[in-house]
């Protein structure tokens, strides 16, 4: 681990999720008996603060939560992980955002969410966190709150002189003068496809999609492919990076770790393939284990991956002291 750790600010959502692992996931107007239930911290914005700290940042969050229980149960695990959650408001009216998940014996989920108070997160209250901007190296942001307090984020980022990376979950069409202002952007396969019409279906379909993202102006790509790895792109790289061989239990968060730990890595000064290969690692971890930020890996467990290039089920994370 460096000597100091890098200072990373994420904005974004954060939800309680209610978990189901069952045999498989339901058909329309069908009922599956026999599942195992579990709740759990979640929303892509709060793990991907607790990936990046767990992953050796000093992380900030901005987000909006109720005035609830699973508001209040939200920041204490949130401060247990060691983030700043000073820029968290707690919203007087609109209850926190709830995901219900199914992940079937593949690991494979299927995820619906109630915004709830993520979706009053506004341009003011990010505008309220200025200084952290002006402390951060890098921003980091997703699409679960609304596209204009993304948009005023971005631009004070670009005010701070901060590099900014947007994982563009869930889809939705991005306009170009925001994609002109983001370092690099950490689309999926499928979010890759939306925004740019090409299946994602190989590293020759991963090249054809983010050239076109980079023709609109995004200075770096990289598209995460699942086992496959992640296509990085940018000047003058066009490689992937291949992922971890694992047994997935849960892929629940995995693209949330990945982006916790890639702003780490790029924090530190690392480039876009070593970062690319920091976060797969730590998304590989992440697979072998129930939950999403409970599956974030540690600094510790994520060098043993790189160091030995094997990933080894099991034990439960710890919560940094």
């Amino acid at each position: 681990m460096p000597a100091t750790n890098p200072s990373v600010l994420v904005i974004g959502s954060s939800n309680t999720d209610l978990i189901i692992k069952a045999e498989r996931i339901p058909n329309p107007g069908e009922t599956i008996l026999g599942g195992e239930f579990a709740r759990a911290a979640g929303g892509k914005g709060a793990n991907q603060a607790v990936a990046a700290g767990r992953a050796g940042g000093a992380v900030t969050f901005i987000a909006r939560v109720g005035r609830d229980a699973n508001g209040e149960a939200a920041l204490a695990g949130l401060v247990a992980d060691g983030i700043n959650v000073k820029h968290v408001a707690c919203d007087p009216t609109r209850p926190s955002g709830v995901a219900l998940i199914l992940v079937d014996q593949k690991g494979e989920n299927s995820i619906a969410v109630a915004s709830g108070a993520n979706d009053k997160l506004s341009p003011a209250d990010v505008r309220k966190a200025k200084s952290a901007f002006r402390r951060a190296r890098v921003v980091l942001l997703q699409l679960e709150t609304p596209l204009p307090t993304v948009a005023a984020a971005i631009e004070l980022a670009a005010a701070a002189g901060v590099r900014v990376v947007l994982n563009p979950a869930p889809a939705r069409v991005l306009p170009v003068q925001l994609l002109k202002r983001i370092y690099l952007l950490t689309p999926n396969q499928s979010e890759a496809e939306l925004l740019t019409g090409v299946m994602v279906t190989n590293e020759a379909a991963a090249a054809k999609a983010a050239d076109k993202l980079l023709a609109r102006g995004v200075q770096n790509v990289i598209i995460t492919m699942g086992s496959r790895g992640a296509f990085v792109a940018g000047e003058g790289v066009r490689q992937l990076v291949h992922g971890f061989k694992v047994k997935a239990v849960d892929a629940t968060g995995a693209g949330d770790v990945f982006n916790g730990a890639l702003v780490v890595a790029l924090a530190e000064g690392r480039t876009l393939l070593e970062a690319a290969r920091f976060a797969s690692a730590a998304a590989a971890i992440s697979v072998t284990r129930f939950g999403a930020q409970p599956s974030a890996p540690t600094r510790r467990e994520i060098e043993a991956v790189l160091a030995k290039g094997t990933v080894r089920p099991g034990s439960k994370v710890r919560r940094r002291k």
